[in-house]
């Protein structure tokens, strides 16, 4: 029972990094109605522009937090001046984009930086203590409730604010949400800066656990992509259910079925 419990908890938290992910995906969904690849490559810039701030001597929660500011303006130009360019165009060819986008995000990262392995400091401690026979580091409990905090605020800004009301009505139909006087345009901007900041929330949680490289992001969007295809694309609770889930079954299965292993 306490190696179940062991393998339930790290599950838990390694579904909590998939699912930092997977609301990124779905903010910008619920924003634009497009379906962001290149959002792994944005929360890795956002953890670089961290490592930066930090080298300059600031501390780990000011670096954060204007890796944060930072990135929320990058999405915002990216939107305006790159995606823009794609509105009405065929999904495939908008897909296609975001997938150039990673590419080129996850290059300039290794161009800037290089590409050897990185230590980012973790604003948990990284102690553990012991539950039911479980051995539960503060580093796996504090990614696990901020990203649970983060899919509460996102569920409440979609269902409870007009700001969430009127982002929603843009990626439904930017046409009639243009009639009703929405400005449609900076309201894009404003998903897109969004996701990028809280791609800059998930860089910062996940690069302590995996180490900072331009491609430690690449394995993890496959499986936040999979949480967002079983939560639904509309839910961040369905994403991050979905995503724990994911994790937790992984560990398991890879105990528990020998094939596997």
């Amino acid at each position: 029972m306490g190696t179940f419990i062991q393998l339930v908890v790290d599950g838990l938290a390694m579904g909590s990094v998939y699912g930092a992910i997977a609301l990124a995906i779905v903010l910008v969904n619920q924003s634009t109605g497009m379906i962001n690849f290149a959002q792994g490559g944005m929360a890795v810039l956002s953890a670089y522009l961290a490592f930066t701030f930090l080298g300059l001597g600031l501390p780990l929660i000011v670096a954060i937090l204007l890796s944060v500011a930072a990135s929320f303006v990058i999405g915002a130009l990216i939107e305006r001046f790159l995606m823009r360019r794609f509105m009405g165009g065929a999904e495939d060819t908008q897909v296609v984009v975001t997938v150039g986008l990673l590419t080129l995000l996850t290059g300039i990262c290794g161009w800037l930086w290089s590409y050897n392995n990185l230590q980012f400091p973790s604003l948990f401690p990284s102690s553990a203590f012991t539950f039911l026979g479980a051995a539960i580091s503060w580093r796996s409990l504090g990614t696990f409730l901020a990203i649970a905090g983060i899919m509460v605020l996102l569920q409440l800004l979609f269902r409870q604010t007009k700001l969430g009301l009127a982002l929603r009505a843009v990626a439904d139909n930017r046409q009639s949400a243009s009639f009703a006087g929405l400005p449609v345009g900076r309201l894009l901007m404003v998903g897109w800066g969004l996701a990028a900041a809280l791609g800059a929330v998930a860089g910062a949680l996940v690069a302590p656990r995996l180490s900072l490289t331009p491609g430690m992001l690449d394995t993890t969007l496959v499986y936040a992509l999979a949480a967002v295809i079983l939560g639904g694309i509309t839910s961040p609770v369905g994403v991050v259910v979905a995503a724990w889930l994911i994790g937790v079954l992984e560990n398991l299965a890879a105990v528990y079925v020998p094939i596997i292993g």
